[in-house]
Parts: C-alpha cells; sequence; structure tokens
C-alpha cells in the first residue's frame, strides 16, 4: 500500500523542520525526512548558535529580520523553551561598508546607536574596534540545535511524521503530484518541499532547472573567554567589516566562536575535510590576538559546516508544478528559519513569497 500525504519535506535542518512545524499546524498531513541522523552536523544547521542580527546593506533583508522575529516569539512559546538570547549586536569596521547599515537598519526602523572605537571599547573592552560602531540592543543569538530540534519536535507534536536517517530521497512528478523514493520505500504527495541544502540539486536537479548554487565548506573555532560573562549583554554578538567579513559570539559551553564569512573552498558535501586547514586557523588565532583581547588565543572545538550560495546570495523560495523549493541560504539564513518556513507552506498552496527571495527563473 503507498503510503499518501498532503506535503512531504526533504531535509530536516532549519527550514524544512520550520516547514513542517507549519504545514502540520495547518491540519496538513506531512511527512518530515532527513537523510542523516537527528542532530547530526553534515549540513549547515548544527551548531550552539548563529547570529540574530538586523544589520543589512539593503533594507529589506533588514526588514525581513523584523518580520522574523515575533514568529521565533511564537516558536518559543509554543515549545515552552528560549530559543533566542537578545544579547546585542556589533557592527564596526570600514565606513563604506558600516554606512550602509545604518542607513538600512534606519529604513526599516530597527532601533541602534552608533558609537566611536574609543566608547565602544570602553563599554566591551574584550574587543577592539575601528570605525563606527553600530550596536543594535534587541540583536543577538538563536540557540541553533535546540531551535532545529524544537521545529521538529513540536510538527511531530502537531501531528507531522517526522523520519532520520533514511538516506538520500528521490523525487519525481507523477501525476499532478509526487512520487518520493524514501529508503526502500516510495510514497506519494499532493506537494514535496525540498530544504535539502548542499543535496539540493542531486535530490531534485532532474526536476527542476536550478539556477547555479556554489556549495562550500566553512571553517571556524572556539577560543576560551579569559573570563566567563556574567551578563547576557557582555559579549554581544559581532561582525567586522574589513577587506574580510570576521564574526564571533559567545557560545554556552563552547566559547567564543570566530571565523570568516563567505571563505570556504567548494567542495562536493559528501566529502568533507577530516580536519581544519591549520593556516587558516592561524589567521584566526592573529586575528583574535589583535581584535579580541578577551580570548585566550588557543583555538578549540574546531567545526566546518556547509554554505550553498546564489550567484546574488539571496534565498531561492519558488515552486514548479507540485515541487516547491527552499534552500539555497546562502550562509545567512537561520535567523529567518520560522519566516521561510511560513513562506515554503504558503507555497505548497500556491501563494508566491514576497521579499529579496530569488525565483528559478531569475537570471543567473
Amino acid at each position: 500500500m503507498t503510503l499518501r500525504y498532503d506535503t512531504v519535506v526533504i531535509g530536516a535542518g532549519a527550514m524544512g523542520s520550520a516547514t513542517a512545524w507549519w504545514l502540520a499546524r495547518r491540519g496538513r498531513a506531512v511527512l518530515l525526512v532527513e537523510q542523516f541522523e537527528q542532530g547530526h552536523d553534515r549540513g549547515s544547521s548544527h551548531g550552539g548558535s548563529r547570529i540574530f542580527r538586523y544589520a543589512y546593506p539593503d533594507p529589506a533583508h533588514s526588514r525581513l529580520a523584523v518580520v522574523a522575529r515575533p514568529l521565533w516569539t511564537e516558536l518559543e512559546d509554543d515549545a515552552g523553551e528560549t530559543l533566542i538570547d537578545v544579547i546585542g549586536a556589533l557592527d564596526h569596521g570600514d565606513p563604506a561598508l558600516v554606512g550602509p547599515l545604518a542607513d538600512a537598519m534606519t529604513a526599516a526602523g530597527v532601533p541602534f546607536e552608533a558609537l566611536d572605537p574609543e566608547a565602544a571599547q570602553e563599554r566591551w573592552p574584550h574587543l577592539r574596534f575601528e570605525g563606527t560602531v553600530l550596536h543594535q540592543p534587541e540583536a543577538g543569538r538563536c540557540r541553533a540545535d535546540a531551535a532545529v530540534a524544537a521545529l521538529a519536535r513540536r510538527a511531530a507534536h502537531y501531528g507531522a511524521e517526522v523520519r532520520y536517517g533514511v538516506g538520500p530521497a528521490r523525487v519525481a512528478v507523477a501525476g499532478d503530484g509526487v512520487r518520493v523514493i524514501v529508503g526502500d520505500e516510495a510514497v506519494e504527495a499532493r506537494t514535496v518541499v525540498v530544504t535539502a541544502g548542499a543535496w539540493l540539486a542531486r535530490t531534485v536537479g532532474r526536476e527542476v532547472p536550478l539556477p547555479p548554487l556554489r556549495v562550500t565548506e566553512e571553517q571556524l573555532v572556539y577560543f576560551p573567554p579569559r573570563v566567563e560573562p556574567k551578563t547576557l549583554t557582555e559579549w554581544p554578538s559581532f561582525i567586522h567589516h574589513t577587506d574580510r567579513f570576521w564574526y564571533g559570539l559567545h557560545t554556552p559551553g563552547l566559547g567564543i566562536k570566530l571565523g570568516g564569512h563567505h571563505e570556504g573552498d567548494a567542495i562536493d558535501p559528501d566529502h568533507r575535510r577530516e580536519e581544519l586547514d591549520p593556516d587558516y586557523v592561524a589567521g584566526l588565532v592573529r586575528y583574535a590576538e589583535h581584535w579580541v583581547p578577551g580570548v585566550v588565543p588557543e583555538p578549540d572545538a574546531p567545526s566546518t559546516c556547509l554554505y550553498t550560495t546564489t550567484s546574488d546570495e539571496r534565498f531561492l523560495l519558488d515552486r514548479r508544478g507540485p515541487i516547491v523549493i527552499g534552500s539555497a541560504c546562502s550562509g545567512h539564513g537561520f535567523k529567518f528559519a520560522p519566516l521561510i518556513g511560513r513562506l515554503l507552506a504558503d507555497l505548497t498552496d500556491g501563494i508566491a513569497p514576497e521579499g529579496p527571495f530569488r525565483r528559478l527563473d531569475d537570471a543567473s
């Protein structure tokens, strides 16, 4: 007997689990499948923390963060746990890069203050600054692993069937719906939502003409703070805008996460590095020694994650027939997860999203 669902969601990371949460709450028969085990570290959604920020160079993304924020509160209320820590966020560096962030936040109605480097360092002595420093007091940190787990758990609470460790799924259009091979079983559905991240092309590339996507493996490390923070806001998230895009944030239990944004090598997601590049780690140590005096410059807990990036770093949200695509979040999507999940759920009903998103027929 072939099982039938309203929607199959492929990929149980942040976006897929959020989509299943929204669909299940709408009373849909949902199957959420993940090729790896629950809580795995092979994709883009794992880890203890992600930055929640409003500072973008374009107002559209700043406004998107404003819309996403109350949906995090809705998820927290539903799950009964804290998933966003309001620790604040800092941006500093080249005025030509920082200035547009202030303009975008002003246009989006985001509260922030501008400080000179001396005033900022007096307030946050464990960091050094250059150029104008923008402080977003309402920004902060997503509890990444906890959020993904909560989304899947609450989706199941509302009736979604959740399966982990099923291996790669295969999709084929069948009549006015889809046939999805999950392990050794075939299921049918009215629609399928593909949130497979780095595995998007091999999951659905034969059925949908995808734009060029680049999969990279990004490297990061954690540094122990010299003094454990006594308050949430003692270590705000921080981004340093120079010729490189440096970022960092405190991750409880691990230390201060530090890395560079969009600096990884293109890879096959099934063939990952076994250890970090020592030269890259040495560069992070040098950066920490100069710009992050509040850490012991001894890297620990090395980690990697995958970015799947479009040519303009916009998210790919679209529908072609019964296939909904929600992927290529380009290394900055986690903060929007509850909102992206809602938009993908809307797409299963034929409602196209509005916002700074790519469509399948956009020029590459």
